[in-house]
């Protein structure tokens, strides 16, 4: 049903920084006491399924520091691994800035960039060529955005926002209305910066979130396309493929990111059979060229051979204020943790509910969040009715 709301959203209190592990420290561990926002089990270190007969057996050898597999449409998580560590999230973090400045500017508007505007990029971070005294569509900056993940694009955008500060106040603001809590902002493009973190369960919600808006869908989803007359592809290797890693079969998305301090970090959406999921996998451990690719792509394999087998170990929760209209609780799972037996099953170094879901029309900013149009269809699910598949070219 369509629940219309007009009321302005009280903005949560600042996010403390919190300290993030290194990816050259093999003792790292998960903090003693996570999150257990989807339910308890996504709180608990380790790798948390629930066995039983038909389920298979989880992929062997992932040494990713964090992953979840979770239904993109109901919400089930189908299987996580520490889920709410607080890690770099690197470039994974642009979804993020993209759900959130995505619908304040038409993709025809035109803006002639200013050197100031390319100003606070961090040393080394990867561009898409952006020039000052250059002008550039909204449509081509998104390009650059998800195709090269170019923090270049990142700055020009943030700057047809306001400024950086700005951007970086409106994405906190709107990931506490996912109830990503995991998530403390810095920099507007994931660089590396002290304190700047999210996990696994929250690139989930931010992609989530992403995927229902059409033009994140087209977006994340191109493999190629002309930019200032150059051709640039997609870093998502299995959107576009590499030597030693197959376009998957079915993915339609969503975004990757590496840097020195946040290792690799990649969140990905599939379809299959009618059965959409999505895979968050941060940080491998094992030394291999586009292992966090290897990584997403076993574990999509099991998601989609055990999604209806598998009792799931918790939920993606819905946004604060699709939660608040439904009665939901804000925060935690609908019901309790289903019963199970839990499988711890250590990799590398580190050892170790309810469907209620929104669309969401509207989108958090400005000082006050106001939903556009403040309209939320309430529903058990959240459809992507027209996900896109890879496109070829845009």
């Amino acid at each position: 049903m369509l629940v219309a709301s007009t009321a302005l959203l009280t903005l949560s209190a600042a996010f403390p920084a919190v300290a993030a592990e290194k990816p050259d420290d093999d003792k790292a561990k998960p903090p003693g006491k996570m999150s257990e926002i989807g339910g308890a089990r996504l709180g608990q270190a380790g790798t948390q399924v629930n066995a039983g007969p038909g389920v298979p057996k989880l992929p062997k050898k992932l040494t990713g520091r964090s992953w979840i597999v979770a239904d993109a449409e109901n919400g089930d998580v189908l299987a996580a691994h520490n889920a709410h560590w607080p890690l770099p999230p690197a470039s994974t973090l642009k979804m993020l800035f993209a759900d959130t400045l995505l619908p304040r500017f038409p993709k025809t508007t035109e803006h002639r960039v200013a050197a100031r505007d390319l100003d606070g990029m961090g040393e080394g971070s990867s561009v898409v060529g952006i020039k000052a005294g250059h002008t550039y569509s909204v449509h081509d900056l998104w390009l650059g955005v998800f195709l090269r993940s170019g923090n270049d694009a990142v700055h020009v955008l943030s700057a047809m926002n306001g400024t950086v500060a700005d951007t970086v106040r409106d994405m906190q603001r709107h990931a506490d209305e996912l109830q990503a809590r995991d998530t403390h902002v810095v920099s507007p493009d994931g660089y590396d910066e002290p304190g700047q973190v999210s996990s696994a369960y929250d690139l989930s919600l931010i992609a989530r979130s992403g995927l229902q808006k059409k033009d994140f869908r087209d977006y994340c989803s191109t493999v190629s396309a002309d930019f200032g007359g150059t051709e640039i592809r997609n870093t998502n290797r299995l959107l576009s493929g590499d030597t030693d890693v197959p376009v998957y079969q079915g993915i339609a998305g969503v975004k990757n990111g590496n840097t020195t301090h946040a290792g690799a970090t990649f969140t990905g959406v599939a379809e299959r059979g009618g059965r959409v999921l999505l895979v968050t996998v941060m940080n491998p451990q094992k030394a291999e060229h586009n292992e966090v690719y290897k990584e997403t792509a076993k574990l999509f394999d099991w998601g989609f051979q055990a999604a209806g087998k598998v009792t799931p170990v918790g939920e993606l929760v819905p946004p604060r204020t699709a939660a608040a209209t439904t009665g939901a609780p804000s925060g935690s799972a609908t019901a309790p943790a289903p019963a199970g037996r839990a499988v711890s099953e250590p990799v590398a170094a580190a050892a170790g509910g309810s469907r209620g879901m929104g669309t969401a029309l509207g989108v958090a900013g400005g000082l006050l969040v106001l939903l556009a149009g403040g309209v939320f269809l309430v529903n058990r699910r959240w459809p992507l009715p027209d996900l896109m598949r890879r496109r070829p070219r845009s």
